[in-house]
């Protein structure tokens, strides 16, 4: 092995808390060591919070050692409350089936599912959960731990403090599921390390307690910070909600705008933990940015680093091609490919229309990106108005379809901010 993983990890700014991080650091360069991290799946699309767990353990296999994600099918019918102020509500187990699918497709942006003797696993908890009774629970999980250490929680204990925030039963045992998960992993694929968030640290020293109790093995625990921002927002989360990594909830274009809009101090801890670029290499570009942060040249490197990882080299390349057009100083029609405009039409304003109508102020007009065609042939007259890339000189200039870009799409520039796009709805 010889790597040291931990050290690794804590440099690229991983690492909050560990168990035991001498026992973990030797664990590391004596064997190859299985990690694992879980998922509830209540929603069919993992988010930007969750790719910092999702990175850690893509470092640790390509420094050779086994990853396992726990689909968490059977805790995801309960729903964790670690850091939540209320419960959450109960969802059905064919949504959860559902959501698990579409889960499962994101691992494999980050990981090596073939690799003979690393290769990532993803196991379903529900074919244990789902299978023992309420009985042998509490007889083999449940005596191993007593109430007044799961009231010590601080999730628990801020819920009962507040009578209008209770916990039920149902959530209290979410520790004691969550340790099972941990242990039953120890016996069966020889797992001895959790990695989750911070609110997880209570959880994982319940599972590392009962693998000890039942087991005698020493296992280990690692949580990730809380990330902020440098204005003390909570990371991955903007105006419109959570940032996805599904295509269709979080366009490619909005994801990869997310990475652009990062202010300055936040590209070192960001470039870290979200990309696989070498530490020489993030510090050459943070000397860069130093020098000349006008360029945003570390955005530009972390917005494609990100968005290659997560929708492929060819989705970057097509949302960094739009965002050339878009805030460019001018582009030329053949930078108007099929593919390019049918990303903008989902991204800019616009309007379909059944038919042309006459005048390039008419079109403006009617498709209502003017408000009256007064409007559309003064800006024309201002020169503010571009077509397909092309200046627009005359105010009762003729429109007809051979200005249809692939028969179907008219692309305007209307000042030196603002776009629409006209689309013919045959």
């Amino acid at each position: 092995m010889g790597k040291n993983v931990l050290a690794f990890l804590e440099e690229r700014g991983f690492i909050e808390w560990v168990s035991d991080p001498k026992a973990l650091s030797k664990l590391f360069e004596e064997e190859t060591v299985t990690g694992y991290i879980g998922f509830d799946p209540t929603a069919d699309s993992l988010h930007v919070g969750h790719l910092i767990p999702i990175m850690g353990l893509s470092w640790m296999q390509r420094m050779g050692h086994r990853p396992i994600f726990i689909a968490g099918l059977g805790t995801g019918l309960i729903g964790d409350p670690s850091g939540k102020s209320k419960e959450r509500n109960l969802i059905s187990l064919e949504q959860v089936q559902k959501n698990l699918e579409m889960v499962e497709k994101q691992f494999a942006r980050f990981v090596n599912f073939n690799n003979k003797e690393t290769g990532a696993t993803i196991i379903n908890n529900y074919d244990w959960l789902g299978k023992i009774s309420l009985l042998d629970f509490l007889r083999d999980v449940g005596k191993y731990f007593s109430v007044n250490y799961m009231l010590n929680r601080e999730y628990v204990r801020s819920r009962l403090e507040d009578p209008e925030k209770s916990i039920s039963y149902t959530e209290f045992t979410y520790m004691l599921l969550q340790a099972y998960d941990f242990y039953h992993l120890s016996v069966h694929e020889n797992c001895l390390l959790q990695m989750g968030g911070n609110d997880q640290q209570g959880n994982i020293i319940a599972g590392i307690d009962l693998i000890r109790k039942k087991t005698g093995k020493e296992a280990y625990g690692a949580t990730y910070p809380l990330l902020l921002t440098s204005s003390g927002n909570k990371f991955g989360k903007t105006e419109d909600g959570a940032v996805w990594l599904d295509a269709e909830r979080t366009s490619p274009y909005q994801f990869y705008q997310f990475w652009m809009n990062t202010e300055d101090n936040d590209l070192p801890k960001l470039l870290r933990l979200f990309t696989f670029l070498s530490l020489e290499k993030i510090l050459e570009i943070e000397e860069e940015v130093r020098r000349s942060p006008e360029k945003r040249s570390g955005q530009k490197i972390l917005a494609e680093e990100v968005t290659q990882i997560v929708h492929g080299e060819q989705a970057m390349k097509r949302v960094e091609h739009a965002s050339s057009i878009l805030f460019g100083a001018s582009f030329a029609l053949e930078d108007l490919d099929r593919d390019t405009l049918a990303l903008l039409k989902r991204e800019v304003p616009g309007s379909g229309m059944s038919h042309l109508p006459d005048t390039i102020a008419d079109v403006l007009a009617l498709a209502g990106a003017c408000k009256s065609k007064g409007e559309a042939r003064r800006l024309i007259r201002g020169g503010g108005v571009s077509l397909n890339g092309e200046k627009v000189s005359d105010e009762a200039q003729a429109l007809n379809e051979n200005y249809l870009l692939f028969g179907e799409y008219l692309f305007f520039r209307l000042g030196k901010k603002r776009f629409f796009m006209v689309y013919l709805q045959r």
